[in-house]
């Protein structure tokens, strides 16, 4: 009995343990890869390759072949449904027929596909934001683990040599592996989620939700560091103190969220926008072939805030809530706060010149 659970013991290292590994592997892999039907491949692939190495070397008892393989597959369909669970247990099917044995059929039944069938009975969607990164309903899942345990444990006795100490045993350590497994899918999840948020809001402004000014900067150096062409315009509110005066500042707020949604409607995908600060917003035109392009996108967004009906915009200057834009070129020898500078004192000029305006930066 100490050897058999002393095996059993064994069995349940060796799952945590590759567990562990897997999702720190999973970390690295879920940023590099494209194609989210990739990792999900490969954590069936995984779980396989788990399910295999807790079978590869059993207990042997009157013909049995006695593990605790039924863990990971109902593990992970319980996660990630029947498809899943199918494809994970493939391989461990294959394997446990081609051992044979006088209990290699029922072996499968009871081990590789009961655990699979229950857990993916007892699988709840995921929303598809937490498709790689799901947190676990303890409860539930050990309501359905506690079901699979029963059934299996009760077929045990009925059709094959099994002692009722053996089933227990058995029992004790898949319960504790489960959890176990459960447990460090929620903690490794949270680690990297908790991380993942606060990286969004360091890089993020909290009133407008576009980029902040330190993430922009960031970028903006790496292109300039690969010599690439680029443009800067700064974008100001027009009479914003005015809206603000008239209608409180929760309304001015509300503008500023509107025009950061106008103005990423208005960039193309390759473009980088950000809240400078204030009332002021900042972007950064790429892959831009002709000065004369720049000039139309920004006209464009210029435009499209004009036409937009803002709430109370009727009484501000002119009846009409507007932006001025200022642009600047990058060139070899322009530092990122040059070109920043420098549009900003194009924005300045427009400004000067009545507002609602866009101006190129010109060194005279």
């Amino acid at each position: 009995m100490n050897s058999l659970l002393f095996f059993f013991l064994e069995n349940m290292a060796l799952i945590i343990a590759l567990m562990y590994l897997a999702l720190k592997v999973k970390e690295l892999l879920v940023l590099e890869l494209k194609k989210p039907s990739y990792l999900l491949g490969l954590s069936a692939l995984f779980i396989s390759f788990l399910t295999f190495s807790v079978m590869y070397n059993p207990f042997n008892y009157e013909g049995m072949r006695l593990d605790l393989r039924e863990v990971p597959l109902f593990f992970v369909s319980y996660v990630g449904g029947w498809q899943y669970g199918l494809l994970s247990a493939i391989i461990p099917a294959i394997y446990r027929a081609f051992m044979g044995g006088p209990t290699a059929v029922i072996g499968i039944f009871q081990a590789i596909l009961l655990p699979v069938i229950i857990g993916a009975f007892f699988h709840r969607k995921h929303p598809k934001t937490d498709i790689f990164f799901p947190l676990i309903d303890f409860k539930r899942m050990l309501i359905g683990f506690l079901v699979f345990e029963l059934l299996k444990s009760v077929w045990m006795l009925l059709n094959t040599p099994v002692s009722v100490p053996i089933t227990i045993a058995m029992f004790f350590f898949a319960v504790i592996a489960v959890l176990a497994m459960a447990l460090i899918l929620n903690e490794e999840n949270r680690s990297f989620l908790l991380r993942k948020e606060l990286e969004v809001y360091s890089n993020q402004d909290s009133l407008t939700r576009l980029p902040n000014i330190r993430f922009f900067k960031n970028k903006v150096e790496d292109l300039l560091s690969e010599n690439t062409p680029m443009l800067i315009s700064m974008i100001d509110v027009d009479y914003f103190k005015v809206y603000n005066d008239t209608h409180g500042h929760q309304k001015g707020d509300s503008v500023l969220r509107t025009l950061g949604q106008l103005l990423l409607e208005s960039a193309r995908e390759e473009d980088i926008v950000a809240r400078y600060g204030g009332e002021e917003f900042v972007i950064c035109y790429t892959n831009v072939s002709k000065p004369e392009e720049v000039v139309f996108l920004a006209e464009r967004f210029r435009k499209k805030v004009e036409d937009y009906k803002f709430e109370g915009e009727e009484r501000q200057p002119g009846g009409r809530l507007t932006v001025s834009m200022g642009i600047s070129f990058s060139s070899e020898n322009k530092t990122m706060e040059q070109i920043i500078e420098q549009a900003d004192q194009a924005l300045y000029e427009s400004k000067r010149r009545g507002k609602n305006r866009v101006t190129i930066y010109e060194a005279s």
